[in-house]
């Protein structure tokens, strides 16, 4: 059950992010009110998993997933390329997030 709460929290967090550039600086009302709620939503939901799992292993996943997740909702929406070291970059994000819920026993405690 934690993990479908950190998985809420990551999406929130990357709907949230994504809609930042939309607000225009919280000018326009609809992708601000979607930045503020989705961030609500992250943390609460944040809130609740760190209760039963080590708040630096929720913290590498939830960021970790969010990092990869927002640039390639960049790409699709704003279309934002990344270069080839942001890709390896992202690619090693990835792979530290599987590492962690891989072989980890923190992430089990």
């Amino acid at each position: 059950m934690q993990y479908l709460y950190l998985t809420l929290a990551i999406v929130a967090e990357v709907i949230a992010t994504s809609s930042l550039k939309a607000s225009e600086q919280f000018h326009k009302p609809l992708p601000s009110l979607i930045v503020v709620v989705g961030y609500a939503v992250s943390f609460y939901a944040l809130s609740i998993v760190i209760r039963t799992l080590p708040v630096g292993i929720v913290y590498a996943i939830w960021s970790g997933a969010g990092i990869v997740l927002v640039a390639i909702a960049a790409f699709f929406i704003y279309r934002q390329v990344l270069d080839l070291p942001a890709v390896i970059g992202m690619g090693l994000i990835i792979a530290g997030v599987a590492t962690i819920n891989l072989f980890s026993t923190s992430a089990a405690h």
